[in-house]
């Protein structure tokens, strides 16, 4: 644990107080980014002048769930309720909005988690190190943006297949963009990279999202809070929150149902994956096509004991509601069937793996039979203006969208939605999924085997770790004292 907190090469930190003094930047506290009010008025007033996707050092402080894009400043939280009329079921399914932080998805924020603990410890000296990010799409994108920031040398590796946007966006970036083999399922390569360019040079530094504890804890401290937070303020006499739906992906996202563990005890972590890959669900392989989820392994982060079930979705039915949610034709058909047409305009506020979670949802509401009382959370990690280039696709490959296309999708891949390839763990199903890190950790990345089985049996372990923030700002705020002083 002491890693987590102990200043390791005080030359490095001094470099990085000295680069971040240079170019004025100060770091948020994760209690800012938690509680944004606590963001002083200046700041909030200089970021009503500075564009989200500018590589501002003020937008560090727009790493939260509270953006307003109609002012710039911070408003209220963003989020969207998909309304009965197209999930079928009677439990309310609330997700929070990714699109508002900085590079239109919320993995910037598990970027700033695994980054900033390195730059207060004095772990990255920002005259040597390259920062290498690790991704299947935008956790890298959100690293380069926070590199750019510092003025360092950026290194993005995510899978060929991923789509056109995100590569357009890293090549104008990025210093280094690596496309290895595969699709969205194909994380080894991306680690096997990691190793080549580590052994090539001692400059290449790895944020490896799926083994760095600051981002399940950034979710866990700031996802988690917020949800609680969104809960109190929508919720209805008698409502309880039910169940937390997250794509396991790199397990940051996942990581606020362990916070939401402490104020439900009837809530229901559901883990959602790609039917083409069921890793989790019955130990499966393969490729899929809903970007941004990543598997086919377990991710060191992974607090399994915490999952109490898993659903798989079949990227077909994501593709296709893609289609639903964004062509004219889809949303002419969504207001014939009742659907309120301010909500239909915001559902291009969901990306492929938000309409994977969506459909998640709908199979644990489904499940469990959960009624009006039963409040399902989840996430839209970013929007469909990620997509643009795969909706072409579809359109080419096959054919324009129709009306009778829009209610043959809404029919089987809404309404006829069932409780198939949806499981319920035990405590041996769950034992089984986290021993399966033993072959990716132990045996492929050098972790040791001592820490996994205390993932396991230390009942410490995890709180510790998501135990850490207080002491991250402390440090934080001694960090830009210095960065401040003359």
């Amino acid at each position: 644990m002491n890693w987590l907190w102990n200043i390791e090469n005080e030359d490095f930190l001094t470099k990085t107080v000295e680069r971040c003094k240079e170019r004025e930047i100060l770091l948020p506290t994760f209690s800012q980014l938690k509680h944004p009010n606590r963001i002083s008025d200046e700041i909030i007033n200089k970021l009503k002048n500075v564009d989200i996707e500018e590589p501002h050092p003020l937008n560090l402080f727009r790493i939260n769930w509270r953006n307003d894009p109609a002012t710039g400043g911070i408003g209220d939280i963003n989020y969207l309720e998909i309304p009965k009329e197209i999930t079928g079921v009677n439990a309310r399914i609330v997700g929070l909005v990714g699109k508002h932080f900085p590079t239109g998805a919320h993995k910037v924020g598990a970027t700033y988690g695994c980054l900033a603990p390195y730059l207060i410890t004095g772990r990255f000296n920002p005259d040597h190190h390259k920062a290498v990010w690790p991704s299947t799409g935008n956790y890298c994108r959100g690293g380069v943006f926070n590199s750019n920031l510092l003025g360092v040398h950026s290194v993005a590796i995510l899978p060929e297949e991923m789509s056109r946007e995100r590569f357009d966006w890293l090549h104008e970036r990025t210093d280094e963009v690596y496309a290895t083999h595969g699709c969205e399922s194909n994380v080894k390569e991306i680690y096997d990279k990691c190793h080549e360019l580590v052994a090539e040079s001692d400059q290449y530094l790895i944020f490896n999202q799926f083994d760095q504890f600051g981002n399940p804890i950034w979710h866990y401290e700031i996802t988690g809070y917020t949800i609680e937070k969104l809960f109190n303020k929508i919720k209805n006499e008698n409502q309880r929150i039910s169940g937390y739906v997250s794509a396991t992906g790199s397990a940051g996202t996942i990581a606020a149902g362990d916070y939401l563990r402490t104020i439900s005890n009837d809530l229901k972590v559901v883990a959602s994956e790609a039917l083409q890959c069921p890793t989790l669900l019955n130990n499966g392989f393969g490729g899929h096509r809903i970007e941004g989820i990543g598997d086919k392994h377990i991710p060191w982060v992974h607090n399994v004991k915490n999952t109490d079930a898993v659903a798989a979705i079949d990227d077909e039915d994501a593709m296709r509601l893609l289609r639903l949610f964004n062509e004219r034709e889809g949303h002419e058909y969504l207001a014939s069937i009742g659907v309120d047409k301010s909500r239909i305009g915001k559902l291009s506020l969901l990306g492929i793996s938000g309409i994977s979670n969506i459909l998640s949802s709908i199979k644990l509401a489904k499940h469990f039979e959960y009624n009006e009382n039963d409040v399902i959370f989840t996430i839209f990690t970013d929007s469909a203006e990620m997509y643009q280039s795969r909706l072409k696709e579809m359109n080419t490959n096959n054919g324009p969208f129709t009306n009778v296309d829009a209610a043959k999708v809404f029919e089987s891949s809404l309404i006829r939605q069932s409780i198939d390839y949806f499981k319920e763990l035990t405590y041996y199903d769950k034992k089984a999924i986290h021993n399966l890190k033993y072959f990716t950790w132990i045996e492929q990345q050098g972790k040791e085997v001592e820490e996994l089985n205390a993932q396991w049996y230390d009942e410490n372990y995890w709180r510790e770790r998501f135990g850490i923030v207080p002491e991250w700002d402390r440090l934080i705020d001694d960090f830009n004292n210095r960065v401040m002083s003359k």
